[in-house]
C-alpha cells in the first residue's frame, strides 16, 4: 500500500468533511425529560398519578444563547461547492431538533433539510456557503473484497477528523439496524462491510477509496463486535441527489405487497407448493398483504399469493423483492411470475411513487 497516496487522500477529502450538532430547545427537551422519569418514578404503579411529580433541570452551563441544548451530533460531507451534504437519515431522525453544520475550518451554519430517503438510510441537507470543498462520488458496484478504504468522521462526536483505515470485508450485507434503543429495527441491505472503524458520531461520514472517490456513507456499527462496520453505498445516494435535482424531492418505486420470504422451514410448516418466493401475507389484522389502490392491487395480486420471480429474476432469501425495487424507478414495468394455488401467473405492475 502507497502510504503517500493514503496520506494525499485524506488531505483532499478531510476539507469536505463537516459535523453536524443536533440541538433541541431547553423547553422542549426538559418536557421530553420530564415525561420519560415519570414513566420510571419509584412508587408509580399502572397509570397511577403522582401527587409530587419528578423534577428535571438541564444545568445552565448546556444551554446556548438561543435557549438551544446540544444533544448529539454527527458527520456528513459536501458533494457540490455550494453547499449540498449528505449524511444519514438517522442523524436528522428527529423532526423536532435543529441542525447545525460545523465545516472544516470551524464556521457554523443552519441546515435546511432538503429530503430523506424513505427507504435508504440517506439524507441531503443544505447549508448557506459557498465554495465548499466537495468530495468526489464513486462508483459501489465496482468494489472488490479486500480493496482499501478510509472512514472519516467526527468519531463519538468529539474527536473530529477521525480517520481510520480498512479494506472491504463483504458486499451486500443485510442488517437490522436502529437508530436509538426504543426505536423499532430498519431492515438495511446492499450494504458494505468494513473493518475501518466506524463509531457514534461518524455516521454520515464518506468512506473513500484510495482515490478520493466516497463510495460510501459510513452507517452502522455492530454492538459487541470488533473491526464490524457498515456504510451505505454511494449510488443510493446518486440516485437520490439525481431524484432532488429532477423532481425536487426523492423518488422510491412502490409495489404495495407485504411479504415474507419462503425456505424450506417456513414451506414445511404452511404445506406450500415451493420452498423460495415471496408470500403475500398481512402483518397484523389491521393491515393488508396488499395496500389497496397500490400497483400490486391494480395488477391483480391477492395475499397468499406467492412471487416466485421479478423481471425474470428468482425471489429468495438472498435476494427479496426490495432489492429489485432498488434498481428500478418509478414508472418502470416490473413483471412477476406468482403461484396462485396450484396455477402460475405472469402479471406486470407499473411502479407509482412511494409516499
Amino acid at each position: 500500500m502507497d502510504e503517500q497516496k493514503i496520506i494525499s487522500t485524506i488531505k483532499r477529502v478531510m476539507p469536505a468533511v463537516v459535523s453536524i450538532i443536533i440541538s433541541k430547545h431547553l423547553e422542549d427537551l426538559e418536557k421530553e425529560m420530564k415525561n420519560e422519569l415519570y414513566l420510571f418514578f419509584p412508587g408509580r404503579q399502572g397509570n397511577q398519578k403522582l401527587k409530587v411529580k419528578p423534577k428535571f433541570k438541564i444545568p445552565d452551563a448546556m444551554v446556548d444563547s438561543h435557549g438551544m441544548v446540544a444533544v448529539g451530533g454527527g458527520s456528513g460531507f459536501a458533494v457540490r461547492e455550494d453547499g449540498l451534504i449528505l449524511t444519514n437519515k438517522h442523524v436528522l431522525i428527529d423532526p423536532k431538533a435543529e441542525y447545525t453544520v460545523v465545516t472544516n475550518d470551524g464556521n457554523k451554519f443552519p441546515a435546511e433539510v432538503l429530503s430523506r430517503d424513505p427507504v435508504n438510510d440517506v439524507a441531503i441537507i443544505k447549508i448557506a456557503a459557498k465554495n465548499l470543498s466537495a468530495v468526489p462520488l464513486g462508483d459501489a458496484t465496482r468494489l472488490e473484497l479486500g480493496q482499501s478504504v478510509v472512514a472519516i468522521g467526527n468519531a463519538l462526536g468529539l474527536f473530529k477528523n477521525t480517520v481510520s483505515l480498512g479494506i472491504v470485508s463483504g458486499l451486500s450485507r443485510a442488517i437490522a439496524a436502529k437508530a436509538d434503543p426504543m426505536a423499532p429495527p430498519q431492515e438495511m441491505r446492499g450494504l458494505i462491510q468494513t473493518d475501518a472503524a466506524i463509531n457514534p458520531g461518524n455516521s454520515g461520514g464518506p468512506l473513500v477509496d484510495v482515490n478520493g472517490s466516497a463510495v460510501g456513507i459510513n452507517a452502522a456499527i455492530v454492538f459487541g463486535a470488533q473491526n464490524i462496520g457498515f456504510a451505505i453505498p454511494i449510488n443510493a445516494a446518486k440516485r437520490d441527489l439525481e431524484d432532488l435535482t429532477h423532481f425536487g424531492r426523492i423518488r422510491r418505486p412502490l409495489l404495495g405487497v407485504r411479504y415474507v420470504i419462503i425456505d424450506e422451514k417456513l414451506q414445511e410448516k404452511m404445506s406450500l407448493p415451493v420452498g423460495y418466493g415471496a408470500l403475500v401475507v398481512r402483518e397484523s389484522a389491521h393491515d393488508h398483504g396488499v395496500v389497496p389502490g397500490s400497483p400490486a392491487d391494480r395488477a391483480g395480486i391477492k395475499e397468499k399469493d406467492i412471487i416466485l420471480e421479478c423481471n425474470a429474476k428468482r425471489v429468495d432469501r438472498d435476494h427479496p423483492v426490495q432489492d429489485v425495487l432498488e434498481n428500478l424507478a418509478v414508472g418502470d414495468a416490473l413483471h412477476l411470475l406468482v403461484q396462485r394455488g396450484n396455477k402460475q401467473l405472469n402479471l406486470k405492475v407499473t411502479l407509482a411513487e412511494r409516499k
